[in-house]
């Protein structure tokens, strides 16, 4: 019998984890614990509450009493939920140091005393920080710059020392930039998506230069439950292999995907501490299996159909037509 808590499971990832896992015939049952603050949704969850496996909770992972109570009957954790937004950590570390790194250590410490079988902790490639050539693997040191970044950093050491301590079975992936249907409007593709349907300007730092890997969301939940079911304990996975684009690229192919014109883009200076690129070797993940298997163009198509078709969803979040707005390019 396989019972699973999944932390932030009404977020962008964990929602499309929680339908993966209700495919599986092996799942007995799955718990979705999630706080909903700004960028969690039930609405995300969508079909799967019409799954009697399914029970959702709302409530904190600090709340250290209710994940005590919820971990008692569960056999594998998958850990989602942080605040993840680079700008909101700009001015507002406290939060995600407080979330991230506290929260991971609420929800080890009850894993530990409950003896689950399984715990995966959902990180970022970010806290590898920039690299200008090459890629980092599993062994690269860890050199935050933004503070949410440093607090993923150390929600990583709270993890895997669990696994050193007290024996956890705790596995780490860290995975590229995510994208598809349903993603909170403050990152770069649904930023830029919801903009170009209605038609306004979209900003680029810099020169549009800083790369970043995109994976389908879809790949990522693949390559997180390879990790959980076939992950050595106390190891880190890497999960990329989606397409290297400058944030430039990237905006042309959403322009092309959105039929809108070059002359909505507008480019500014660049924010504080934006890390140039990213890259990852995901060669240790492939020894699991895993293999990314979505096409860039025809994701992109189908999320920019996605916000088409659903704009009673997003339209709400991107606040006026006539706000501000600075595209930043982490998950």
């Amino acid at each position: 019998m396989t019972t699973v808590l999944v932390t932030g499971g009404a977020g962008f990832i964990g929602s499309h984890y929680v339908k993966a896992l209700l495919r599986a015939d092996d799942i007995t049952s799955v718990t979705v614990l999630d706080a909903l603050t700004y960028a969690g949704h039930v609405e995300n969850l969508g079909e799967a509450f019409l799954d009697e496996r399914m029970t959702f909770v709302r409530g904190s992972i600090l709340d250290a009493a209710l994940v005590d109570r919820l971990m008692a009957g569960h056999t594998w954790v998958v850990h989602f939920a942080a605040e993840s937004h680079v700008d909101r950590s700009l001015t507002g570390g406290a939060l995600f140091v407080e979330t991230n790194v506290l929260g991971t250590q609420v929800l080890v410490d009850a894993a530990s005393r409950h003896q689950v079988e399984r715990f995966v902790h959902v990180s970022t490639d970010e806290v590898y920080g920039p690299l200008l050539k090459g890629a980092a693997d599993e062994d690269a040191p860890l050199l935050p710059t933004v503070p949410y970044a440093a607090s993923k950093a150390a929600s990583d050491l709270v993890a895997l020392s669990a696994h050193r301590t007290y024996g956890l079975n705790v596995c780490v992936t860290r995975s590229s930039n995510n994208f598809g249907p349903a993603q909170y409007p403050e990152k770069i593709i649904p930023r830029f998506v919801t903009r170009l349907l209605r038609g306004e300007p979209v900003t680029l730092h810099g020169r549009g230069e800083h790369v970043r890997n995109w994976l389908h969301v879809e790949d990522n939940c693949r390559g997180i439950g390879a990790v959980m079911r076939h992950g050595q304990p106390g190891e880190i996975y890497n999960i990329a292999g989606g397409t290297d684009l400058t944030t430039r690229q990237l905006t042309e192919l959403l322009l092309t995907v959105c039929g809108a014109s070059e002359d909505l883009v507008t480019f500014v200076p660049d924010r504080q501490a934006n890390d140039l690129r990213y890259a990852m070797d995901w060669s240790k993940i492939s020894r699991l299996g895993y293999r990314p298997e979505r096409d860039l163009m025809e994701e992109l198509a189908a999320t920019v159909d996605w916000y088409r078709d659903h704009t009673d969803r997003w339209a709400p979040l991107s606040g006026p037509a006539t706000a501000p707005v600075l595209a930043e390019v982490a998950r």
